[in-house]
């Protein structure tokens, strides 16, 4: 790791490894660029688009919440969708992976829940073809909303205010003091989640009436921050997740690795310390 005054030096005088990130960021930024030049001119020549990238999805829903015509996307400049698009790529990109890996290694160990799954599947006769297709899933939505609240990607937060502040509990907080949130333990608590809050069970998201799935309050389930904070890429993450958990699970049998212990990396993201070993097999 070099010192601050090494790597500002070299920022300055476009040398090194500052010089290497300088061109790298160069060659992201064209790209995100020649993206949204070609999505505004594809809304502009439709008037509409119903792609299902990760662009369109966010362009649609942005305009779309503030009542803006969805054929319309130059309302937002350049930078602002720029901004956005680079923010999904880079919190998307290990936060889907360890999530997808918490998630196999949890219906492997829960044949039950994992049948579920399949049989819901097999009952929707599921092909992704739209975002709505994606809605029928309800007992996999459930499923991994357990996974994250289990095992969130992002384990722990820390917040500052602005200006002196009261917490809930009474405690005062001074400007610019530090608090650390953990997200990982606040998924385990019996005070939040009930006796069984240690239980994979997708079924708690699952409204026992209507069938559909439990919404809960962000500041309860934070896998995906609360507030002003909260995360840009919540639907997309869900779907991308859907996909490939639907795809792997309605096609083959994963089974742990004989003598294999899953242990959580304590880091900024929660990854598996050593990745997860499992024998995979065709599902007849």
């Amino acid at each position: 790791m070099l010192p601050e005054f090494t790597w500002k030096l070299q920022s300055w005088l476009r040398i090194g490894k500052e010089n290497e990130l300088a061109k790298a960021k160069d060659v992201i930024h064209r790209f995100v660029s020649d993206c949204i030049s070609v999505k505004r001119r594809d809304f502009n020549l439709t008037g509409s688009n119903d792609g299902l990238d990760m662009l369109t999805s966010c362009m649609r829903s942005a305009l779309a919440d503030e009542g803006i015509n969805v054929a319309a996307p130059n309302n937002y400049s350049d930078e602002v969708w720029k901004d956005t698009l680079l923010n999904l790529i880079f919190a998307g990109k290990d936060t889907i992976s360890a999530a997808l890996a918490w998630f196999f290694w949890l219906v492997a160990t829960n044949p039950a829940e994992q049948e579920k799954i399949r049989r819901e599947l097999d009952d929707t006769n599921w092909r992704f073809t739209t975002i709505e297709e994606s809605k029928k899933l309800v007992y996999l939505h459930g499923a991994l909303c357990e996974t994250l609240r289990l095992f969130p990607p992002v384990p722990f937060q820390h917040k500052a205010p602005v200006e002196h502040d009261i917490l809930p509990s009474g405690h005062r907080i001074g400007p610019n003091t530090k608090t650390v949130l953990s997200f990982y333990s606040m998924g385990r608590m019996e005070s939040i989640w009930g006796n069984d809050c240690l239980d994979f069970k997708p079924g708690r998201w699952i409204d026992a009436e209507t069938g559909r799935v439990r919404s809960e309050p962000s500041f309860k389930f934070t896998a995906f921050n609360a507030g002003p904070r909260s995360c840009l890429g919540k639907d997309v993450s869900f779907i991308q997740l859907k996909i490939v958990a639907a795809a792997i699970v309605s096609r083959f049998n994963i089974r742990v690795a004989r003598g294999f212990s899953v242990t959580p990396s304590i880091s900024v993201i929660l990854h598996m310390k050593h990745g997860l070993k499992v024998k995979v097999s065709d599902y007849a």
